[in-house]
């Protein structure tokens, strides 16, 4: 280590020991937080203004490449004190020999952050999280993410960009893989799990990493699903739909926000004070700090936001964004603005300081090489631990969409006929962004999966992905011909969904469809499993083949999963978090819509001049909430401990689950509720609450869900989060698509 860096250390902790001496502990709320800020304090001290820019700075290292530019100089910025973050370093060795650069080549030696995107596991892959949510196990969402974590750590990362807590409604948008579905109060929910797995009780804890939450805000809500594109909504719906889960995300503590590439309401979301300063920190309280995603400084000027970037930079700056990524806006033209007075030397103070506060919870400036240990990296990655819940994270992700027949789980004496793009594929199956996941050699396709449990079966490709190669379509029928089910694994290419990969074409890909109508001919059950980053248009495939099972992209042990739930050895629970459209003209549709003037079931509407198409049904080919079992389940109607609700009382909703069928099972109980009238028009129904109960054959459970004041409370009409007195209704199901069966008034 330098002298020159021991020397700062002996003035800054010098300093910061003697302005603590007249402190008393007893009346701050934490000695620890109070300690770190002393600390900060002495430092900024001692920092220039080009040393403060510094650490505002991100850029990537040229191992990854995640965005559309590059600038290879980092090394450069980084011995000349310019930048505070690296991301896309990654390994114990790589990130050891940056963060040296970082504490022993620079005047004060501020300790760098690594960031990364682990977004469902590092190099232990799991289901992409629109799969995993359909899990509804947020235990499981949590343990998932703190695997990711440890593995991350353990190749010396202190940061993931993650979780993606968008709402998303529009499956035509590639980035709905990334994030939870389309409903707020679970996505609100899985946001905490999943921030809870990355950050653990410490973040000084060397297994833990910094979480983001991203995109902030209503990127999903990108105008005709198109990636970066407008976002145009009322106040109320981007208060009620798409705020929550990062509120959520706050009260879970986590430590960043990502900003959105969109505009909402006619300003760039980087340049956005009413979203990063009016809510994020005044009215939430948020005290981490704040990430610009790609460039995203800069494209507010094409945007037409901003004349040029030193503009797009104060707009940034001022508005609340802490920190620019890969974008060199704040180090190429922060002093000048600075200079300039356009930008205060407090704000830049503040966003250091928010930025050092995490580099110091982290135990970064205690020790800058505790996350590069090349030790622990070889016994933490791909521990057989992780592999086995990722196995099961698979398992529990998978959605039985059609069973027609029982003709799953299959039967161990039935020959099957294993075909399609996907059958043998290791590529693939991790879906995308996969961070340091293997695509060749350890993701376990679902032909290993098939030979690893030793079944009987035939195995030919079919067709690609998306070509229209027809060669071995005869080898496909006969083998089919030959066996006694066919299990076809077909979707999509890991490419077609994620950032960057809207579709307006919502069908399996290439000639897929094709082969499917031939192994149709031949009278051999079809069982259809899908790989797929969202709802896709299955209506042929429904009326076609026997059975659907939705495996999203299942991650590293994907392969055993699929083989586990076809054969029985698990009975898929998996529930919709996305609503399935019947083609692409009913896009956007979910669940919790609005009701018109003219609903289709009006009575004594003329059936013409209804809301509705005249070439297809409203309803969705499988509705939000949806997931069928191997054994069955009866509902009986819930009972109401009450029919009147006040402020200062609750209604508990109890209502009896019977395992009808033949398998034990498990089965996601949901509580719905419609408000009838409101001061401003409220959704058709609403989750409200949800249990994953698991039952033997024959066993019955009471299932109790409590409704309280807090449970009806909404925006109205003065933006006022509250509740309003009238009839509510309600139904406990296994889905979305149900009828109410019970009400009760609401006494404000």
């Amino acid at each position: 280590m330098k002298k020159s860096y021991i020397y700062i250390l002996c003035i800054l902790f010098g300093t910061i020991a003697m302005g603590w001496k007249t402190i008393d502990y007893k009346s701050t709320e934490n000695k620890e937080d109070d300690i770190i800020e002393r600390k900060i304090d002495s430092l900024l001290a001692l920092m220039t203004v080009e040393e403060k820019i510094g650490q505002t700075v991100l850029y990537t290292s040229i191992e990854d490449i995640t965005g559309p530019t590059l600038d290879t100089n980092y090394t450069t910025y980084l011995k000349n004190g310019q930048i505070g973050a690296i991301f896309n370093a990654t390994g114990s060795a790589f990130t050891r020999k940056l963060q040296k650069i970082a504490v022993e080549e620079t005047r004060l030696g501020i300790p760098l952050i690594f960031g990364y995107d682990v977004i469902h596991g590092y190099k232990t892959i799991f289901p992409i999280p629109m799969g995993e949510a359909s899990s509804w196990d947020l235990d499981l969402m949590e343990k998932s993410a703190q695997i990711a974590a440890k593995e991350a750590a353990a190749e010396g990362l202190h940061w993931t960009f993650a979780p993606m807590v968008d709402i998303a409604r529009d499956p035509r948008w590639g980035r709905i893989a990334e994030g939870a579905g389309e409903d707020t109060y679970l996505g609100s929910l899985i946001a905490k799990a999943r921030i809870n797995g990355f950050q653990g009780k410490s973040l000084a804890d060397k297994s833990t990493v910094l979480a983001c939450a991203k995109h902030y805000a209503a990127y999903g809500a990108a105008q005709a699903g198109r990636d970066y594109h407008t976002v145009d909504m009322s106040i109320n719906t981007l208060r009620e739909v798409y705020l929550p889960p990062f509120k959520a995300a706050i009260e879970a503590d986590v430590a960043t926000f990502m900003t959105s590439f969109n505009e909402l309401n006619g300003v760039p979301a980087t340049g956005n004070s009413f979203l990063l300063k009016d809510i994020l920190r005044d009215e939430w309280k948020f005290n981490g700090f704040v990430v610009t995603d790609y460039t995203s400084i800069n494209e507010m000027v094409p945007h037409g936001f901003a004349e040029n970037l030193q503009h797009a930079g104060e707009l940034a700056m001022n508005a609340g964004v802490d920190m620019d990524m890969q974008g060199g806006v704040y180090k190429n033209h922060m002093k000048t603005s600075i200079d300039q007075k356009k930008i205060k030397m407090t704000r830049l103070d503040k966003a250091v300081r928010d930025i050092l506060r995490l580099k110091f919870k982290l135990g970064l400036f205690d020790n800058p090489y505790k996350y590069c240990n090349e030790a622990d990296e070889a016994k933490i990655i791909l521990h057989k631990d992780h592999l086995e819940l990722a196995r099961d994270a698979a398992r529990k992700s998978m959605v039985l969409l059609k069973n027609e027949n029982y003709i799953l789980p299959l039967n161990n004496s039935k020959k099957v006929a294993l075909i399609g793009p996907l059958a043998d594929d290791q590529f693939h199956i991790i879906g995308n962004w996969a961070a340091k996941g293997d695509r060749d050699g350890i993701a376990v396709s679902v032909k290993e999966g098939f030979e690893a449990q030793n079944k009987t079966f035939t195995y030919t490709k079919g067709c690609d992905i998306e070509s229209d190669n027809r060669s071995d379509f005869e080898n496909a029928i006969a083998i089919a011909k030959a066996s006694d089910v066919v299990v076809m694994v077909m979707g999509e290419s890991e490419r077609m969904s994620g950032e960057a990969a809207s579709r307006t074409h919502l069908k399996l890909p290439g000639i897929q469809q094709q082969l499917i109508s031939e192994i149709k001919k031949t009278g051999t059950p079809i069982v259809l499993v899908l790989y797929n980053g969202r709802p896709l248009n299955l209506t042929y495939e429904n009326e076609t083949v026997d059975a659907i099972v939705e495996a999203w992209f299942p991650g590293t042990s994907g392969g055993h999963a699929v083989t586990d739930v076809l054969y029985g050895r698990y009975n898929p629970a998996g529930k919709l978090t996305v609503t399935f459209p019947r083609n692409v003209g009913q896009v956007p549709i979910f669940y919790n819509m609005k009701n018109t003037g003219r609903p289709e079931d009006a009575v004594g509407a003329h059936s013409r001049y209804v809301s509705k198409y005249i070439d297809v049904a409203n309803s969705p080919l499988f509705p939000f909430g949806y997931g069928l079992s191997y054994t069955t389940f009866k509902y009986d109607k819930p009972v109401l401990s009450s029919t009147n609700l006040t402020k200062n009382s609750s209604i508990s909703v109890n209502v009896k689950v019977t395992n009808t069928g033949q398998f034990e099972g498990e089965e996601v109980v949901q509580l719905y509720i419609r408000d009838r009238f409101g001061s401003v028009t409220r959704p058709v129904k609403e989750l409200k609450g949800f249990q994953k109960i698991k039952l033997k054959k024959g066993e019955s459970k009471q299932v109790e869900f409590k409704i309280t004041a807090e449970t009806l409370k909404f925006y109205n009409q003065s933006l006022l989060f509250t509740n309003e007195a009238g009839d509510y209704d309600l139904f406990v199901a296994g889905s979305s698509g149900s009828d109410f069966t019970n009400s009760f008034t609401f006494k404000n």
